[in-house]
């Protein structure tokens, strides 16, 4: 080996220790007053977070002083500081910078005319605000969600989260709608407390696979959302803040329409669009406020392929927990224990539907799913109905299960579920989602 070759695989050797040993001391980074921090955590190594001075928060979340926080391999995070902080950060990011230019200070004025709404819903008896956010994929909607939840929960609310994105599902699992009600701010590490969700199958990663399912159960969500707010005042008053997908155009509009008529909004926050905005200012009733917010800087545009992974990691997290911590079971079910369904069958011409039947109601209808090879890998939804005679369609569920395996021969088939066995009910309906890595 030439002493040139060897001198640079020496010096190649000791920047690469070099970083690793920066990595391991950590960076600190000085945010002033009204800036962020934000960082991508590397997709094979882990970020920790460490507050050493001053006050900062995580999507409305409090950064606690001194304490660390683990970031997962592909967490995208910003830290955002009203008075000024220092940050340390220790671990590989992808990339990690200080912004000045951030719309955090509007999205806290929404916030505080927000509480002002509660406020005078508190003395007068009345329904505190309902706000819908809209606007394209990929703006930051759930991020503004949960920014205005944790903000409301710091101050004693207890507002319901409703989630209408189907596409990645906050509160069940894709393929699914949902609320909760939010006692407390999100984790800074692991987000919302899963705590009594209520979520309806809708089985399909778009609302386009069957717009008229969709609508049907966004106004269900919407009549479950206002008996649970009748029951308590603190509820009734914190308001309701629900999340959309990004399809804003077309029957996606009209979803969006649908959605604001249903929950009988106050306030409509589009972001990053002024075509919605506009259409929505010229649609809506004179009472309903519509607000055009700007997205973060922040926030990264994902690709088909990182929206599938992010679908597969969030039910990856329903039965194994974001840190591997939950311990799914996996057992047997005999075919003759459980009634399989869909919801909607295929279109047909209304001149080949039966007298009196429109084609609306094929979408909504429960088709018996016969057991066979084609349910492997299928995620099935366990539907809280006792039979088919109820409304299933309409019907809350209370869990999901992934068929693992088939044995025909013996009439059973193999499911992975986060409770050991028995199946809670009977009725399980079936996913267009399929989840295939569950290791």
């Amino acid at each position: 080996m030439s002493g040139t070759t060897a001198g640079a695989l020496t010096q190649h050797y000791t920047l690469n220790t070099m970083a690793e040993d920066q990595a391991r001391a950590g960076e600190e980074y000085k945010l002033e007053r009204n800036s962020e921090l934000r960082f991508e955590v590397d997709s094979k190594s882990s970020v920790q977070l460490e507050m050493v001075e001053g006050m900062g928060e995580v999507f409305g979340s409090e950064l606690a002083k001194n304490k660390t926080y683990n970031f997962l391999p592909g967490s995208k995070v910003a830290v955002f500081s009203f008075h000024g902080c220092v940050i340390k950060i220790r671990g590989k990011t992808e990339v990690a910078y200080i912004s000045k230019e951030t719309p955090m200070t509007m999205y806290l004025n929404t916030h505080a005319a927000m509480e002002q709404m509660r406020q005078k819903a508190d003395m007068e008896g009345t329904r505190g605000p309902r706000v819908l956010v809209v606007g394209p994929t990929d703006v930051g909607k759930s991020t503004v969600c949960r920014l205005l939840i944790n903000y409301a929960v710091r101050m004693g609310r207890s507002p319901v989260l409703a989630d209408l994105d189907v596409g990645q599902g906050q509160i069940g699992i894709p393929g699914t709608i949902g609320a909760l009600v939010m006692e407390r701010a999100a984790d800074v590490e692991e987000g919302y407390m899963q705590t009594a969700p209520l979520v309806f199958h809708f089985g399909h990663k778009s609302p386009a696979d069957n717009i008229t399912l969709f609508n049907i159960l966004t106004s269900r969500l919407a009549e479950v959302i206002n008996v649970r707010s009748e029951q308590s005042h603190r509820v009734n008053t914190s308001g309701v803040i629900i999340n959309t997908g990004g399809w804003v155009r077309g029957t996606g509009y009209d979803a969006i329409k649908h959605g604001a008529g249903a929950f009988e909004v106050d306030v409509i926050l589009v972001l990053d669009q002024e075509r919605l905005y506009n259409q929505l200012k010229s649609d809506m009733p004179d009472f309903v406020k519509i607000v055009l917010l700007p997205k973060s800087g922040g926030v990264v545009e994902r690709s088909q392929h990182a929206r599938a992974e992010a679908r597969d990691s969030r039910i990856r997290e329903y039965f194994y927990g974001i840190r591997n911590t939950l311990f799914p079971h996996t057992f047997d079910v005999k075919f003759s224990d459980v009634k399989i369904f869909k919801i909607g069958a295929p279109s047909l011409p209304e001149s080949c539907l039966p007298l009196g039947m429109k084609a609306q109601d094929n979408k909504t209808k429960l088709i018996p799913v016969l057991p066979t090879m084609t349910l492997l890998h299928h995620v099935l939804s366990v539907s809280a109905a006792n039979s088919p005679e109820q409304n299933v369609v309409e019907t809350n569920v209370l869990g999901f299960v992934i068929v693992t395996d088939m044995d025909m021969e013996r009439s059973q088939m193999t499911v992975l579920a986060p409770s050991p066995r028995p199946l809670p009910k009977s009725i399980l309906l079936v996913m267009d989602i399929q989840f295939m890595d569950i290791k």
